[in-house]
């Protein structure tokens, strides 16, 4: 009697890789959030740190990334190491859409990576220059994110 293996990542369709990694980056979008929270409300920011007085706005985004992984406090750097993560795995997302050649997988995936990387982007402005309105981008950048996987998720069923 010959044993059935289950399908692993690499025997899978585009369509169901989308799917599963759709469902993961939902779960990892809540932990963002919940991480997020507790640091919004728990940690204070230097007002100086590495970024904050770089004339080069890409420069300080780097210098405070750094700062923050390499100084920060625990919540902090599971913040932003999860957003790290989530950026790449948006684009991972990106190529198996286009692999799919499914035009609203594509454009879910790239809305989907615009939240994410435009909520990180605000997340370091707000890092290194404290201003409300960046936070307040972050939370736009994090929804349009979550409605864009929850819609690409709901496709796969």
């Amino acid at each position: 009697m010959q044993k059935t293996a289950s399908p692993g990542i690499a025997t899978r369709t585009p369509e169901g890789i989308l799917h599963t990694l759709s469902g993961i980056t939902l779960l990892l979008l809540a932990a963002q959030f919940l991480i997020g929270m507790v640091v919004n409300l728990y940690v204070q920011i230097p007002s100086v740190h590495p970024g904050t007085r770089t004339s080069n706005y890409f420069q300080g985004v780097g210098q405070g990334v750094v700062w923050v992984l390499g100084q920060g406090s625990l919540s902090l750097v599971v913040h932003a190491a999860l957003g790290l993560i989530l950026a790449l795995i948006s684009i991972f997302l990106i190529g198996f859409a286009i692999a799919a050649r499914k035009r609203v997988w594509i454009f879910l995936s790239v809305a989907g990576w615009i939240g994410i990387v435009g909520a990180g982007f605000n997340g370091v402005s707000f890092l290194n220059y404290g201003h409300d309105f960046s936070s307040l981008l972050m939370s736009v950048g994090f929804l349009l994110a979550m409605i864009s996987y929850t819609i690409s998720f709901s496709l796969g069923r």
